[in-house]
């Protein structure tokens, strides 16, 4: 037998926007936030290749005068995509993003990055957008996926692992810990159909599905929506601030621990659940890809009954129904990559399938899944 395949590059192309067209626009806001005088200045500005598949990440730094002395801040545009460029979600309401980051440093210990101002509908920018810190730490990567080997988490410890996953269930935990959830974040509820938040939910991600599918039909998204809708928990438990896309890839981590809680697009109301499950779920397909092209992976990180037992010691809330929320994580990851097959059909980089199936990349593990549901 011949020496298994190696994973092939990935273009992760997603945006023709040519981000220096926002430096003069940038400048001009910036100067009509700041007081008189102030000067702005961005010398330095460029996209980033960061992990994440939805909204666009623009560094900048941004030099001005107060009060006669200089200032120099290393910033963080988030962007809202061009709807041109065939986008993950169909609107972004960086407005509530940008309310979500702020509520949750204000009312808990969970790192999230200052937020300073938000241009969320572009009518100063002439893009969404909005600006926060720009914070130092290192990502667990998604290209390749860190369970392919060689990059630093990988290479890490056990004890280093260990000390990693624990630290970001306990994010999790404090993030639930937020009391008052449904009234101090009203925002988050969504509008779709449903006597619960979890049903909102869920029906919100239908919606999702028929925009992304443009058209198409997708018999593994289907068949797990189904599955899901005949098993609803009866009792979706506490409401608590849901993170939604709760996987590592979207934290910044200095030794191991975090230090930035990005990526907040997907935020709702909802029960704990939903977070404990992506954050396992994520993880399971990047195992899922590591298998299929013969790597060893990482096993024994990140296992379902291991975080459900810290979330537990650190909340005492013993997660309940996680078959469910795992299940609802795979449909979700299969509407992600039939959105981004769909996208990278439109930069050029692949052929549109004759299964729109062939776009779900841990499609063996859909199958299994539904093979034992």
């Amino acid at each position: 037998m011949g020496e298994p395949v190696g994973p092939p590059e990935v273009d992760m192309h997603r945006s023709s926007r040519d981000p220096a067209h926002l430096r003069p626009r940038l400048e001009s806001w910036l100067g009509g936030l700041l007081p008189a005088g102030a000067d702005v200045k961005i010398p330095e500005l460029e996209a980033t290749s960061a992990n994440g598949m939805s909204s666009e990440t623009i560094l900048f730094t941004a030099e001005w005068t107060e009060d006669g002395d200089p200032q120099r801040e290393d910033l963080v545009a988030r962007v809202a995509p061009d709807p041109t460029d065939v986008p993950v979600f169909p609107s972004y309401d960086l407005e509530r993003q940008f309310e979500v980051i702020r509520l949750v440093g204000e009312l808990s210990s969970v790192p999230v990055p200052k937020v300073w101002w938000s241009d969320a509908q572009g009518r100063a920018t002439g893009v969404p957008l909005f600006v926060m810190e720009r914070v130092d730490g290192i990502v667990p990567p998604d290209v390749m996926p860190y369970s392919f080997g060689d990059n630093w988490l990988y290479d890490a410890s056990p004890e280093e692992q260990r000390t990693l996953q624990d630290a970001t269930v306990g994010v999790l935990a404090q993030l639930h810990g937020i009391a008052g959830a449904d009234e101090r974040f009203a925002f988050l509820n969504l509008n779709d159909p449903g006597s619960t938040h979890l049903e909102r939910v869920i029906n919100h991600a239908k919606a999702w599905y028929e925009y992304a599918r443009e058209g198409h039909r997708s018999s593994l998204v289907e068949r797990l929506f189904s599955w899901l809708d005949t098993h609803l928990p009866a009792d979706p438990g506490p409401t608590v601030v849901s993170w939604g896309d709760s996987r590592i890839g979207n934290v910044m981590y200095k030794d191991f621990r975090p230090c930035a809680v990005l990526d907040w697009e997907m935020a709702a109301l909802g029960p704990r659940e939903l977070d404990l499950a992506w954050l396992v779920y994520s993880h399971g397909v990047f195992e899922t890809l590591a298998s299929m092209f013969e790597l060893g992976g990482m096993p024994h990180f990140l296992q379902a009954e291991d975080v459900a037992r810290t979330y537990e010691s650190l909340t005492g809330h013993a997660p309940r129904d996680l078959g469910f929320y795992l299940t609802f994580a795979a449909v979700q990851w299969c509407i992600v990559f039939v959105r981004t097959g769909l996208r990278a059909v439109h930069f050029g980089t692949e052929q549109m399938p004759d299964d729109i199936d062939d776009f779900i990349r841990h499609r063996p593990a859909v199958e299994q899944l539904l093979s034992e549901i």
